[in-house]
């Protein structure tokens, strides 16, 4: 499956190969509208596998950026054509795909992927080829290795270290703070490299870890874990868990008329986990939620508004603007800031721009300074409140009248 998008034609009508058409607003036709040859800004994503319940949130995102970024003044006065193929969330696939676009289609430019495996894939091939790629989901940065690769969201360089504390501070606030978890994960590898970052983390506080169980990513079939979960009993359920997975583990739980006490999902398809009957107040992990402080953010709100507009066209369940979508909308502000600020396409010089550089995301002012070309981290927990994810904790980042509650 390919998907062009950001192909301008000559008129200033914006033509692309996309599900949603472009909206062309009045103050727009007073811009200098984009000309000449379109720059190829070449990428994959999961719209078919295990992972698409999440990429296609991502795809939703980079079409609202392309247009954006086209109705501005496109990459130094040319438009951006998005060329979009699916990569069927297989790592392998994706490493293929990205050596088609790079030699085949000749792409000037690549942008990664959803999630660690395929952007792991894509980084080896761009590494091959001297190409900058900007990533908006890659979990484990010890292994972004690629001095050219720029991460989008703020997991910081230790995230098997920050953001296990992160939850476990939540956990201490509680009334009655758990004294034991049980963790359970996919053998995805950003799942597996954060749930055993967790178990270390867990223990060195004195807690109990009385079972640590990991099971194939992409398994549907949650009946015997769900057992070893109600029969180890822990007074806490953290799951490394991707797409459907936490939908499918619960559902197996509540068959066998368990409910754990309080539940912390990794990675789970926002909408369908929110919208569950089994998904009141589960905790997840995020870095961005359409609520203050995070609407104050220049240019939030309208992304915000826009995104909300696409995703129910598109029957997303929960047409919400969150982290994934966010990640995704970060790392086009950050190419684009990379091309504009180098004035160049040149793959090198765009990234020599990068690291000398604060970029202004969606997640605020990003900059590349740090192990593995990350900054801070800025890791949130989100809990289902009424069907909707609303921030929870650090306490200072919660709406105003937004609290943890205790399960």
């Amino acid at each position: 499956m390919i998907d062009r998008m950001g192909a301008w034609r000559r008129r200033g009508v914006l033509a692309g190969m996309l599900s949603s058409a472009a909206v062309v607003t009045a103050p727009s036709l007073l811009r200098a509208v984009p000309s000449g040859q379109p720059v190829k800004v070449g990428g994959t994503l999961s719209l078919t596998g295990f992972l698409a319940q999440t990429a296609i949130i991502h795809k939703i995102a980079a079409e609202i950026m392309v247009e954006e970024i086209n109705g501005r003044n496109g990459f130094l006065g040319r438009p951006v054509e998005y060329v979009l193929l699916d990569d069927q969330s297989k790592p392998d696939v994706a490493r293929s795909l990205y050596e088609k676009l790079i030699t085949v289609d000749k792409v000037d430019l690549i942008m990664g992927p959803y999630a660690t495996a395929p952007i792991l894939a894509a980084m080896g091939v761009a590494q091959r080829y001297g190409k900058v790629i900007m990533q908006s989901s890659m979990g484990i940065p010890k292994l972004q290795t690629y001095d050219m690769a720029f991460p989008a969201t703020p997991f910081g360089p230790e995230p098997d270290k920050t953001y296990p504390n992160v939850v476990l501070d939540a956990m201490a606030s509680l009334p009655n703070p758990p004294k034991s978890v049980t963790i359970v994960t996919s053998k995805f590898p950003s799942a597996q490299f954060n749930a055993v970052g967790m178990r270390t983390e867990t223990e060195k506080r004195g807690l109990k870890v009385p079972l640590y169980l990991e099971y194939e990513a992409g398994n549907r079939d949650f009946g015997a874990i769900a057992a070893r979960v109600k029969e180890a009993n822990a007074d806490f359920l953290w799951v490394g868990s991707l797409g459907l997975e936490s939908n499918q583990l619960l559902e197996a739980l509540r068959k066998l008329d368990y409910v754990p006490k309080t539940s912390f999902h990794l990675y789970p398809a926002t909408g369908p986990l929110a919208l569950s009957p089994d998904g009141n107040l589960v905790w997840s992990s995020t870095f961005l939620e359409p609520d203050e402080p995070f609407m104050s953010r220049p240019g939030v709100k309208k992304i915000a508004e826009l995104y909300k507009e696409r995703a129910t066209k598109a029957n997303l369940p929960y047409p919400i603007i969150d982290a994934q979508a966010a990640g995704m909308i970060a790392a086009w502000q950050i190419l684009e800031a990379g091309v504009n600020g180098a004035k160049s396409l040149d793959d090198k010089q765009i990234a020599a721009y990068l690291k000398k550089s604060v970029v202004d995301t969606i997640y605020g002012p990003t900059k590349f300074d740090g192990k593995y070309n990350h900054g801070e981290p800025a890791q949130l927990i989100r809990q289902v409140q009424n069907k909707e994810w609303k921030v929870v904790w650090p306490k200072q980042f919660a709406a105003p009248g937004v609290k943890l509650i205790p399960t």
